[in-house]
């Protein structure tokens, strides 16, 4: 048998120029007719009631919404320049602040002194700033920034505050060292200046770290009239230090073991954990040769 031959059927199709021009003119006759007829007036409304105004009314919201971040946005800026500016002058203020209170506070050592200068009138004496201590936030040993150079020696006295702090101990072209009173190692010759009785100041860190104090001992007299908050000056005996400059007050006595002498503890006149400058008296002791 032979093999059926079928043949296809053509499909109808339409170019889409003429489609394009199809929906055109059907969409103008809609237009003529809607304009020209009320027909479609009353459902075209009610269809735009339930379609269109909520749309509007969802655009309407969306767009308030959008208006009011972008004011907010907008004032935020603002607020952020400013916060900035703000903060700029409130760095500045800080800084100026800062720069004050350190004037303010040297000023003040300054002024201290400058008062211990006027007190110790007698004595030739010069300024010195602290540079160097020991490893410590004590200043039981410490470096000025003046030496040979300007005239400075060993056992020229040092005073701060509103007293003795302790001796040169070595020198060189334009540094000295000095040892305070609270070292370890350190014995002062004192007098009592309301009873002028003797004693023996020695330095002891550790009371100094502990209580803020130092020690004295051997108080010549048992019967001794002295009594808490007394003046203890240098000792005119003394063979490395002036007399007369002020060491500190009596903060306790205390009969000693052999019952014939006195010991107690003594409060600095200086500060021995905040030295930033002092002064060199530049007069030496004359010890007078046997």
């Amino acid at each position: 048998m032979s093999p059926v031959i079928k043949k296809k059927r053509k499909k109808f199709t339409i170019s889409s120029k003429y489609l394009l021009l199809i929906l055109s003119c059907f969409c103008a006759l809609l237009m003529i007719f809607t304009f020209k007829t009320s027909l479609f007036e009353g459902p075209l409304k009610v269809a735009a009631s339930y379609v269109v105004v909520p749309f509007q009314r969802g655009i309407a919201t969306v767009g308030g919404y959008m208006s009011d971040r972008s004011k907010e946005l907008g004032q935020l800026k603002d607020v952020l320049a400013q916060n900035q500016e703000l903060q700029a002058q409130i760095d500045a203020l800080t800084i100026e602040n800062n720069q004050l209170q350190q004037d303010r506070y040297e000023l003040n050592n300054l002024r201290s002194l400058y008062e211990l200068d006027q007190a110790y009138s007698d004595y030739e004496k010069i300024g010195a700033r602290v540079i160097a201590s020991e490893a410590d936030n004590w200043f039981y040993s410490f470096t000025i920034d003046k030496g040979e150079e300007d005239g400075i020696r060993v056992d020229c006295n040092v005073m701060a505050g509103s007293g003795l702090v302790g001796r040169v101990v070595s020198v060189g072209p334009n540094f000295s060292k000095v040892q305070a009173i609270i070292s370890d190692n350190s014995n002062v010759s004192a007098t009592v200046l309301a009873t002028s009785e003797n004693m023996i100041v020695s330095g002891d860190l550790q009371t100094v770290q502990q209580d803020g104090v130092i020690r004295f001992s051997q108080l010549s007299d048992k019967n001794s009239r002295v009594s808490i908050g007394d003046k203890v000056v240098t000792s005119s005996i003394s063979d490395k230090y002036l007399p007369g400059i002020l060491i500190g007050y009596i903060s306790s006595v205390d009969t000693a073991p052999n019952n014939l002498t006195k010991t107690g503890t003594i409060t600095p006149a200086a500060d021995f954990s905040h030295l930033e400058e002092v002064l060199v008296v530049m007069e030496l002791k004359q010890v007078t040769e046997e």
